[in-house]
């Protein structure tokens, strides 16, 4: 039987690892929702004191962030919000319109009525967020939406790769989050939706994989427009 002092040793070790995915969410929150940019430098003491825990957690979540591709370690100098350089986003984007192609066309075989509604309503959501100019509402309700599509595929292999190459593209994608752009998003879902509810797969998958390459070449437009 194990001793006492092993078990408290177990429980320390399940509450550090506890701690540390707390952080870790926390942290990829804020990335994701912008309040901490590309480039941005995170420290141990100031993380652990903003979330009021100790330095062994952060130290944790870093690395548990660095192998979800949202931060860098650079040796001696710190620990920085990754940037995502254009050719990288544009190689993501690619490898997603496959996969979403994918997600697509099984939805549409297997979506229930109760499941369709339900996307229909985060779809109502975005609309209502862009008719409001709100970009970070509907960043939220974006990455809702095709998660719930993710979910509804069920395939947990399959969502881990995604959800990776998700969390990537957050670093560059809310820049191309304008009135317009949000419209636009919006109507593609619509069209995405009805073609599910149709059960029509060639159409959802023709549908999702032309929404991401629509992204993909918005978001290569807006380069090149930020360097003219």
């Amino acid at each position: 039987m194990p001793t006492t002092a092993t078990v408290h040793e177990a429980i320390a070790q399940l509450q550090g690892t506890s701690l540390a995915s707390l952080v870790q969410n926390e942290l990829e929150r804020m990335i994701v929702a912008g309040e901490l940019q590309p480039g941005a430098k995170l420290t141990e003491q100031t993380v652990a004191g903003q979330l009021g825990v100790s330095r062994g957690p952060v130290r944790e979540a870093f690395r548990m962030l660095e192998e979800a591709g949202l931060v860098r370690t650079e040796k001696n100098r710190g620990v920085f919000v990754r940037h995502i350089a254009l050719d990288e986003a544009l190689e993501i984007f690619e490898l997603r319109a496959v996969m979403e192609m994918y997600i697509g066309r099984k939805l549409a075989e297997i979506c229930t009525a109760a499941q369709v509604k339900a996307l229909r309503a985060l779809v109502d959501s975005m609309d209502q967020a862009s008719k409001a100019g709100d970009a970070a509402e509907f960043h939220r309700v974006n990455l809702a939406f095709h998660d719930s599509l993710l979910q509804l595929a069920g395939n947990a292999k399959f969502a881990a790769v995604y959800r990776r190459l998700i969390r990537e593209l957050s670093l560059i994608r809310r820049r191309n989050l304008t009135p317009e752009s949000m419209a636009h998003y919006a109507r593609e879902h619509r069209q995405i939706v009805r073609a599910i509810a149709a059960r029509n797969a060639e159409a959802a998958g023709q549908a999702m994989f032309d929404h991401v390459m629509n992204s993909r070449e918005r978001t290569l437009m807006n380069d090149v427009g930020q360097k003219n």
